[in-house]
């Protein structure tokens, strides 16, 4: 899964991202530069199942992070950069939030709404370009045919282009089976699930929670397909500099419970509709991303597609289960270890030993 990072100059989204990933080579995207990395998402469960089975290795559920230049007009324009952006799954939009005299903000002013319709605007006009063009070649083609799919599509994107028209972004626009599926292929910018992430200055650091909650109030309400988290990009470059318990002791003088980075990486795990389940055994202690109400065939088609075409079933224990009671004999014991079948909808955290001819 994919997720792109956007945002205007100077809001420090760049920073982010090498914080995340470790990444800080670019790589060419027509005109543009771009960085591609990948950061671990954050799962306690791994380490206390490690505890347990003394695995060879662990191995976390990934997310890949894309930095892509700042949003303004010109750089939605670049094909290759707007194809790269629309193959990601979800926006995370960096939103400037710190004051600092030494970083001027190109509008002179820290406005953090401004900000997030600015961009908003510019992802709206981009996919009305696109729905434009489209509906011009539909009312062609359905002149010279009779057919109910483009007669329906050419409904939908009506719908679209007058959505776009009100400056609204299509991300809350609820279509369901047929509907999704044909307008699918556009992949619309404005569309795509998107995480604000808010990232505020050192001094507002202890107030992040409130901050998140007071944005949160403001961006969500009615909203689907959103969310919101607040990061403080400079305590996170400290972070990474200090050990795991200097990073305790840093964190504790913030009053703050532990990294902002790992709840981003966690929120947007959430957001796109992903959870992992977990396979645990003395070779490696892993978790396996699946999207949420995935059933047991499909979950085992994620470790092996033999798997999903072979499966017979699927032994399940919840994973504090294991840890409860020193592994599957222990669990198998007290009857926490069952046997489910191919529809079984899978659950966050079961552990799963799938059986498979």
């Amino acid at each position: 899964m994919k997720t792109a990072i956007i945002g205007l100059p100077m809001t420090g989204k760049t920073s982010l991202f090498t914080i995340l990933t470790g990444v800080h080579e670019t790589a060419r995207t027509g005109a543009m530069e771009t960085k591609v990395g990948v950061t671990k998402v954050p799962d306690r469960r791994l380490e206390a199942l490690a505890k347990v089975f003394s695995p060879q290795k662990v191995t976390h559920a990934t997310i890949e992070f894309i930095d892509f230049p700042s949003i303004s007009r010109e750089s939605l324009r670049d094909p290759s950069l707007l194809a790269s952006l629309r193959v990601a799954d979800a926006l995370a939009h960096v939103v400037r939030l710190f004051e600092d005299d030494t970083v001027p903000h190109e509008k002179g002013s820290i406005d953090p709404m401004r900000d997030i319709a600015d961009v908003d605007t510019e992802l709206v006009l981009s996919d009305l370009a696109v729905v434009e063009k489209r509906l011009e070649r539909l009312e062609k083609d359905r002149r010279k045919m009779k057919d109910p799919g483009l007669d329906r599509e050419f409904e939908l994107l009506e719908q679209a282009r007058q959505m776009l028209e009100n400056g609204e972004p299509l991300r809350g626009w609820d279509l369901q089976g047929e509907d999704e599926k044909r307008l699918r292929g556009f992949q619309f910018l404005s569309q795509k699930p998107i995480l604000f992430v808010l990232n505020v200055g050192e001094k507002d650091a202890p107030r992040m929670t409130e901050i998140e909650q007071e944005y949160r109030e403001k961006l969500l309400s009615g909203k689907s397909r959103a969310e919101v988290t607040a990061v403080c990009g400079k305590i996170e470059a400290e972070l990474a500099e200090l050990s795991a318990e200097e990073q305790k002791e840093y964190l504790a003088s913030y009053g703050l419970p532990g990294s902002s980075l790992d709840r981003l990486v966690s929120v947007m795990y959430r957001l796109l509709g992903l959870m992992s389940f977990l396979t645990a055994g003395e070779t490696e202690v892993r978790a396996w991303t699946i999207p949420v109400n995935s059933t047991a065939v499909k979950a085992a088609g994620a470790i092996h597609s033999d798997f999903e075409k072979k499966f017979i079933r699927a032994e399940v224990v919840p994973w504090q289960a294991l840890v409860e009671h020193g592994g599957y004999a222990g669990a198998r014991e007290k009857g926490l270890l069952r046997l489910e079948g191919r529809d079984y909808i899978v659950k966050d955290g079961d552990v799963l030993v799938i059986r498979h001819g």
